[in-house]
């Protein structure tokens, strides 16, 4: 403990947000694009853009009997004997309208055969050109809390207990805080590390609600792997018999191989529509189809509620009996978890609040960032002018140089070659994640040899060729592009466009500020010009 409360509360801020702050700024990077998770995966398969939004909710949902019923004669044509068929409805933000099958198992496998999906054109009711393999803003996502190549369950381990240092930090940081207000307005420009210091706090007290929210939030989604004990305690079978309870549509009836018609399609919507009235429905799916076990589960929005358990009910396919429907009034811890974990995914908010989550955890990134600059600043600013750097110092500034900026060109990476890899390549969406990696990879070992102003410079320079990069081959691949994008009012793809632009701004900007600092300083004229005596002392 230091000597008094204060810096005690300094010291923890200062080195538990340093231990942690490269691991949180990945997650809150991949977070923050995962916002527009749906958005990104549209750009990412061009074969799509051509499919118009849904119409409003009321024709919409008219729709969705007709568009349920022809898929399920279209999979009974094309797959009678799958294990599993599925209907996902158009929505706003996947406008497409899939049918889906589950492919046998190789033989000998335990694990499934994976979906076979037809896109169909909710318009014309045809089936279009498959997309090509990507995963695009579903990686971010899951990269936001699995870590990509990390066994899953470490991963997320991982992730909760740095969560855990960013809370410490938050809160450290608020008590540190005595001009917190005053800070919020507190800009002083070109004063080392003063003036990161102020971008520090700016970014950290202007968007200080979500943060604290977001990182509090994503500790409750994983709290029962973190506290698995009360439920170990309450029921039998431990988690499985709570998530049971909670979800009482997690039925799973034994397969049978006795065949049985299916009831009609408009029985079941019946009933649906009945406990539901103007439900928008997202799935239709049937597991066992044509077989006497089958059963049907249909499910819908939840809309703007700020709900993040799905509405869904759980039919016996054969005979049209409602089996178990998702809970109409929840507990109320049962309401605190669920609403925590829907403020925390975000899937609730609408195109205006979903900016305002973006623009905060592009806030969030900013605070992690000029934490984690301003401490090797403040390092390099207190050593003398012969002292060598320690080997504490130089890896920071690698990890700094290497994943502020090395993200981004990643990302770059990433949708370059979503438009530049051949349509029919192998485990296409495999390597589209691997030139993300790769790239990382090559920026990340740059910087165990060089670490300076220069390379700052450089890599900013690279980073807004990239960026300028993906609207750029995406005009040239694709038949989209920015105006085009405008004029036929398909804005998830122009703000995706206009994004990469202006971050290349911010990029070009942060270049030329470097190149001024690198470059020496002009030479004062006044001091070297030779000063004449006065006009006497010459007479003389």
């Amino acid at each position: 403990m230091k000597e008094n409360f204060f810096r005690s509360m300094t010291w923890m801020h200062t080195w538990v947000g340093l231990l942690v702050c490269w691991l949180v700024y990945l997650v809150f990077f991949a977070g923050t694009v995962s916002f527009f998770r749906d958005e990104v995966t549209l750009w990412s398969k061009p074969e799509l853009h051509s499919i118009s939004k849904p119409p409003a909710e009321p024709i919409r949902i008219a729709q969705q009997r007709e568009q349920i019923t022809n898929g399920i004669a279209y999979l009974a044509n094309t797959a009678p004997d799958s294990s599993r068929w599925r209907i996902s409805l158009p929505t706003t933000r996947e406008p497409q309208l899939v049918y889906a099958y589950e492919k046998p198992r190789a033989e000998g496998s335990k694990r499934f055969g994976g979906w076979q999906t037809y896109i169909i054109n909710p318009e014309t009711g045809e089936a279009t050109a498959q997309p090509r393999d990507s995963k695009g803003g579903n990686f971010f996502y899951r990269l936001h809390f699995d870590l990509h190549y990390l066994d899953a369950r470490t991963a997320r381990y991982i992730v909760c207990f740095a969560s855990l240092f960013m809370l410490v930090a938050l809160i450290s940081g608020v008590v540190i805080h005595k001009r917190i207000f005053k800070d919020m307005f507190s800009f002083r420009k070109n004063k080392g590390s003063r003036s990161w210091l102020d971008a520090h706090n700016v970014s950290s007290v202007l968007a200080l609600p979500f943060h604290i929210m977001i990182t509090y939030t994503g500790l409750i989604t994983l709290i029962f792997m973190l506290f698995p004990y009360p439920a170990l305690t309450a029921y039998e079978d431990g988690l499985k018999g709570l998530f049971n309870d909670v979800t009482p549509t997690n039925i799973r009836t034994k397969s049978s191989t006795q065949s049985a018609p299916l009831v009609s399609t408009d029985y079941i919507l019946d009933q649906v529509y009945t406990n539901w009235q103007s439900a928008d429905l997202t799935s239709f799916s049937i597991r066992d189809p044509n077989k006497a076990s089958a059963t049907v589960t249909v499910r819908a929005s939840t809309a703007d509620l700020v709900k993040d358990q799905t509405p869904t009910m759980l039919f016996n396919a054969v005979s049209g009996e409602l089996m178990a429907q998702s809970a109409q009034e929840l507990t109320t811890s049962e309401v605190i978890y669920d609403s925590m974990t829907a403020l925390h995914t975000g899937r609730l908010a609408n195109p205006l609040l979903r900016w305002l989550y973006f623009l905060c955890g592009v806030a969030g990134c900013i605070m992690i960032a000029t934490g984690c600059i301003m401490w090797a600043k403040r390092i390099r600013e207190r050593m003398k002018k012969d002292q060598t750097a320690s080997f504490g110092l130089k890896l920071v500034e690698s990890l700094n140089l290497a994943t502020l900026m090395g993200l981004p060109l990643a990302t770059c990476a990433f949708f370059i070659a979503n438009r530049l890899l051949p349509v029919s390549t192998v485990q296409r969406a495999d390597k589209e994640i691997l030139a993300f990696f790769i790239t990382w990879l090559a920026v990340a070992l740059f910087t165990l040899f060089k670490r300076a102003k220069m390379q700052w410079y450089l890599l900013a320079w690279l980073n807004a060729v990239a960026c300028i990069s993906v609207p750029l081959i995406n005009a040239l691949t694709t038949k989209g592009n920015l105006v085009s994008y405008m004029l036929n009012a398909q804005w998830a793809l122009f703000s995706f466009d206009l994004v990469c632009l202006v971050c290349a701004l911010l990029f070009i900007l942060q270049a030329k500020k470097l190149r001024t600092q690198l470059s020496p300083p002009a030479p004062n004229t006044r001091s070297n010009r030779v000063t004449k005596p006065p006009l006497m002392e010459q007479k003389g």
